[in-house]
């Protein structure tokens, strides 16, 4: 089996081609034993992707633990430079098929080599049976109590669920205890992903995060846009903003004309490799 190891932002993929939607989903099965760093080729997810029928190309992805999220911000920027460069696509701006619906990547080329990728990565959802979230009200400033502490949050969904709570110090979270614990919350039937974020300034915020199914990452996309939007929200922001995370750095613009957030940032191919399923796997 052929592969590509890809990151964006430190946020690393195993990327496989597969010949169609269903096909990709026999792969679930696999990602826990791909993604172990002591026993497989390591990575936070295994993406599946292929051209589409419909679209231009569909993507899939599993998480380290085997669960499907919806959506991935930095998974699909390194979709679409995967695409562009093996020629699945021949043109800078695509379309790809999701579980969270059509998203739209486009190539940045400058002298004729790739320097970012920009997404449309649509309107955020704010509805709280919709993100979803338990419960009656609205989704801001919502409190939750979890791992002994109270806190307040504001879940948006990009079509994954996000959770994402603003504090003082980003530096004095202990995100490796609250967030397994908000992240299984009954407050969020799906689960949640959830981010800790310090306000800077209305431009610029460090976001930390704990991903559903994959725990503490370096970068989340979906998980940047979602905080622009909640600092909007919480009038702590404009809506453009540099999103500091541990990996590097996004640049975050929720749209006052068609309500849709982008999302800029890099996608780099590490490497590329093949791997036997039968030394791998005892199938």
């Amino acid at each position: 089996m052929q592969f590509t190891k890809m990151q964006g932002l430190g946020n690393d993929f195993i990327v496989v081609e597969a010949s169609s939607w269903e096909e990709a989903g026999k792969y679930q099965d696999l990602a826990k034993v791909l993604c172990d760093r002591n026993f497989g080729i390591g990575a936070d997810g295994l993406i599946i992707v292929g051209k589409d029928s419909n679209m231009d190309i569909f993507m899939r992805i599993f998480n380290s633990d085997g669960s499907e999220p919806e959506m991935c911000g930095n998974g699909i920027r390194c979709v679409a430079r995967y695409a562009y460069e093996n020629k699945l696509v021949d043109k800078n701006a695509l379309s790809v098929k999701t579980l969270a619906g059509p998203r739209y990547p486009e190539v940045i080329l400058q002298d004729g080599h790739l320097q970012a990728v920009r997404v449309d990565m649509g309107e955020p959802v704010l509805k709280r049976e919709l993100i979803p979230m338990s419960g009656q009200g609205g989704n801001i400033e919502v409190a939750l109590q979890a791992a002994g502490q109270d806190f307040l949050l504001t879940a948006v969904s990009m079509g994954n669920p996000h959770c994402i709570i603003f504090v003082d110090d980003i530096d004095s979270v202990p995100i490796n205890i609250w967030g397994p614990h908000i992240e299984k919350h009954e407050l969020f039937p799906a689960k949640t992903n959830v981010e800790f974020v310090q306000v800077l300034g209305e431009h610029e915020m460090i976001m930390r995060v704990w991903e559903r199914g994959a725990g503490v990452t370096l970068a989340c996309g979906t998980g940047a846009c979602a905080t622009l939007v909640a600092a909007v929200l919480n009038h702590k922001s404009e809506r453009k903003a540099a999103i500091h995370l541990l990996g590097g750095d996004l640049e975050v613009e929720w749209s006052a004309e068609n309500n849709h957030v982008y999302m800029t940032g890099p996608a780099i191919e590490v490497f590329q490799g093949f791997i036997q399923r039968d030394k791998l796997f005892d199938i």
